[in-house]
């Protein structure tokens, strides 16, 4: 729900930040100059990802199958040797049959605040489509929330969720043009759209202004 580089076949591509895209370094796509808060999160990953293979007794190999996303970039990931894109990040977390939250995550605590600058802003590949997480990881079991910015005549391709998982999406700048399965559904400023996120949807903003919208994911437990 990131990070920049090349692409390889399997699309574990890595996006890279407007201060570094001459470099075509390895660094994740994070608020800019959050190099100490990409880091941190690179290392989450790998932890979590290590972990929840080790509970869930699967081999790299057996991920790679369940995932769609290559060993070579599991293994790169769980070394912290790279940082994957928001759309492979989504691949780990439906392979793994887990919320996003849980694979970028921290552990829960009863109380937990998130202020602005605090939060890790994810962008997709192409970098059109920001994903801003207005909670912390692992704050609502079951639960996520995001703010969402889509460039002008950008669209966002997602791959279907864990089996279950729903989605609600509200209008709050500019339109939004969704397409789930085989309907599409246009949204103004103040709509919403509930749906069922284990199908392939896509997220299109049809004017040329950047629009912004909320988005809830809920998880079946």
């Amino acid at each position: 729900m990131c990070y920049c580089g090349h692409v390889s076949k399997d699309g574990s591509s890595i996006t890279t930040p407007v201060a570094a895209r001459k470099s075509r370094s390895s660094r994740p796509t994070v608020a800019p100059g959050d190099d100490a808060g990409a880091a941190e999160l690179g290392r989450r990953v790998a932890d979590n990802l290590r972990e929840r293979r080790r509970i869930s007794h699967l081999s790299l190999d057996e991920l790679a199958k369940m995932s769609g996303v290559s060993r070579a970039a599991l293994s790169q990931i769980e070394t912290c040797k790279t940082n994957p894109s928001l759309s492979v990040l989504w691949k780990v977390a439906s392979g793994l049959k887990i919320p996003f939250a849980e694979l970028i995550g921290e552990s829960r605590a009863s109380v937990s605040l998130l202020r602005r600058n605090e939060a890790q802003v994810l962008k997709s590949v192409d970098g059109k489509m920001e994903s801003r997480p207005l909670t912390r990881s692992g704050a609502g079991p079951g639960v996520e929330v995001y703010e969402l910015r889509l460039a002008g005549h950008g669209a966002h391709t997602s791959e279907p969720h864990a089996t279950g998982t729903r989605e609600l999406i509200t209008v709050l700048q500019g339109s939004l043009k969704m397409v789930v399965g085989d309907e599409t559904y246009v949204l103004a400023v103040g709509d919403s759209l509930t749906f069922a996120a284990d199908q392939h949807h896509v997220y299109e903003n049809p004017g040329a202004a950047e629009a912004r919208y909320h988005n809830v994911i809920v998880y079946r437990r």
